[in-house]
């Protein structure tokens, strides 16, 4: 009895009548929706919306049926239109065509429903900017959603659409676009028309083509096309002069496309049918810094890979590479992995293989330096560092190496080696380093990728005055702050920091504007601030795997840039390890979608 005298019902005989579908949303929800133009139902177990959730902006609220005056703070009449409701992770199956009588959304959310189809009055909502309608049983989209010309999102993973309407192509302010994990074997050419889209996933479908017209998508930074049966990518592809990121991973491609787009960073192609490396086809790859091309049937590897200058991560595991791999790979500036474990390589002993990254690209400029000392003329003198540091890598790829050494600091020599040669690289890695050397700082005009992990910092402030750096790595040290002055690192845009002793996150990383990478995984780090997250507009990678994180915030899910969320190993409850396991994407959305409103 007591919650219809909080809404001010005052009928006696109201607790002893069948409740209506209605009483499953609370009337103080309904009336500060009223207020506020926001109603969250996500998880309340509906079956069904109740009427009055439709009606909310239509009848008379019950206060109006009172004595209320008008000098009263609670002013019924000045209620604002709904703009946003939230039905997500409910058992709803059915939408009521009543739908329309909420004009003024802007936000629909029905993800994780049992819905089957919907009505075609969606495509009244004309305000609507965000449809989400992912983890549903939807066989078909009314073509009159595609009316929606506002329409900014409008995801549908996790359905069983076979396919998309033609009229799709209409929605002209989409920027991302969501199809994956459907039933789909083909594409409607219109989508080439959808000239706003910024994200499209297209993965875990029965696809074995693509439209030429996705070449017209001019401003797509990703694109997602795993686990389908392409055998080819259209040239046309090479029109999508924004692509970043392109993942083929999991198709029937016989060979790597020719996609000469000048902002591809990454491209996954593994899992396929690859056999051979064409120079044409690495050579389209000029600015592209990770290249994923494991279990294919790559016999050899040409040696115009060492065109890709920007390269720093190569994975050609489970290959049938045999030849002896070009010593050229030795000279990629920025190559910091290569993966080759599972090929049947000649000439290189598997523990080599075992040993890294470091190791077997020290073996391939060993191999160059030996092919260079053949037929070199003698030199009139030799550096007296030349036992101490590779003075090849100094000249020739401005790198300074003083790693593995076990040492206490580093002699003099190998700083003297470098003078006047504008490094760019620093490795000094596993040593036994309790302070930063201070000569680094005589590299500061050209030093940009520095390497101290594995050793035994407790205090890094020196480096805040190398100010052309943007890689940092001070994995495995003991670290437990950053100074406050790293905040002027205006290049930064990747810091490793695993396995330190941070318990909070470093004040200095928030100020950071051009951070893309944070590395703090295997730390003691109790909470991050979203709010101050979201300021990082280029954060595209963040690993707070192994820490402390009793809670994790919902605003966190509105950190859209984020492609790769690692929490994994933290003492938190929710969101569950279930959800975590299905990736980034599925914790932002959750997130999101425990957010109060």
């Amino acid at each position: 009895m007591s919650r219809f005298k909080r809404a001010g019902n005052v009928d006696s005989l109201a607790g002893f009548r069948t409740p209506k579908p209605e009483a499953a949303v609370p009337y103080g929800l309904l009336k500060a929706a009223r207020k506020s133009g926001q109603l969250n139902l996500s998880g309340r177990g509906l079956t069904e919306v109740p009427q009055n959730v439709y009606r909310l902006n239509i009848d008379e609220p019950a206060e109006a049926q009172e004595n209320v005056a008008f000098g009263g703070s609670d002013r019924w009449w000045e209620q604002t239109n709904l703009t946003k409701l939230l039905l997500s992770s409910n058992q709803l199956i059915h939408l009521s065509e009543d739908i329309k009588l909420l004009p003024a959304l802007t936000i629909l959310d029905l993800h994780d429903n049992q819905l089957s189809s919907l009505p075609s009055t969606l495509g009244e909502l004309q305000e609507l900017l965000q449809l989400r309608l992912s983890h549903n049983k939807l066989s078909s989209l009314p073509t009159e959603v595609c009316s929606l010309n506002n329409l900014r999102s409008l995801t549908l993973q996790q359905n069983l659409l076979e396919t998309v309407p033609e009229k799709i192509g209409e929605l002209g302010n989409l920027t991302e676009l969501d199809l994956s994990n459907n039933l789909l074997k083909h594409l409607p050419s219109s989508v080439g028309r959808l000239s706003a889209l910024q994200k499209v996933s297209l993965c875990h479908n029965k696809l074995s083509s693509l439209p030429d017209s996705l070449g017209q998508l001019a401003n797509v930074k990703l694109l997602d096309c795993s686990h389908n049966e392409l055998t080819d990518v259209p040239v046309s592809l090479a029109g999508m002069l924004a692509l970043e990121q392109l993942y083929l991973r999991h198709n029937k491609l016989r060979q790597l496309p020719q996609l000469p787009a000048p902002s591809l960073r990454e491209v996954f192609a593994g899992n396929n049918r690859l056999e051979l490396l064409e120079a044409e086809q690495l050579s389209c790859l000029s600015a592209v810094t990770l290249l994923e091309l494991r279990d294919n049937k790559i016999r050899n590897l040409p040696e115009e890979i060492a065109l890709l200058l920007t390269l720093t991560r190569l994975d050609l595991t489970n290959n049938d590479i045999s030849t002896s791999l070009p010593a050229s790979l030795s000279l990629l500036p920025n190559l910091k992995v290569l993966l080759l474990e599972g090929n049947p390589l000649r000439g290189i002993r598997r523990e080599l293989l075992a040993k890294g990254t470091g190791d077997l690209l020290k073996y391939l400029r060993g191999r160059i330096k030996e092919e260079a000392e053949g037929t070199a003329e003698p030199t009139a003198m030799t550096l007296p560092s030349e036992g101490l540091v590779n003075t090849h890598n100094i000249k020739t790829l401005k790198m300074l190496e003083y790693g593995n050494k076990q040492a206490a600091s580093v002699p003099d020599e190998v700083f003297d080696a470098a003078v006047h040669q504008a490094v760019t690289s620093v490795n000094f890695s596993r040593n036994q380093l309790t302070v930063f050397p201070p000569r680094l700082l005589e590299l500061r005009s050209s030093l940009s990728d520095i390497n101290l992990g594995f050793n035994r910092l407790s205090c890094c402030s020196d480096i805040c005055s190398l100010q052309q750096l943007t890689h940092i790595d001070l994995r495995n040290n003991q670290l437990t702050d950053l100074p406050s002055e790293m905040k002027n690192l205006s290049k930064l845009r990747c810091i490793v920091l695993n396995y330190n002793r941070f318990s909070s996150f470093p004040e200095a990383l928030y100020q950071i504007v051009t951070l893309e990478t944070v590395m703090l995984g295997n730390n003691q780090v109790g909470g991050v601030d979203p709010s101050r997250l979201m300021q990082l507009l280029s954060l595209s990678t963040l690993d707070l795997s192994n820490n402390d994180l009793l809670s994790v915030p919902p605003e966190l899910g509105l950190c859209t840039s984020l492609r790769c969320l690692s929490l994994e190993g933290n003492p938190f409850r929710t969101p569950r390890a279930a959800i975590v396991a299905k990736g980034t994407d599925a914790v932002l959305e959750y997130l999101r979608s425990r957010i109060p409103t």
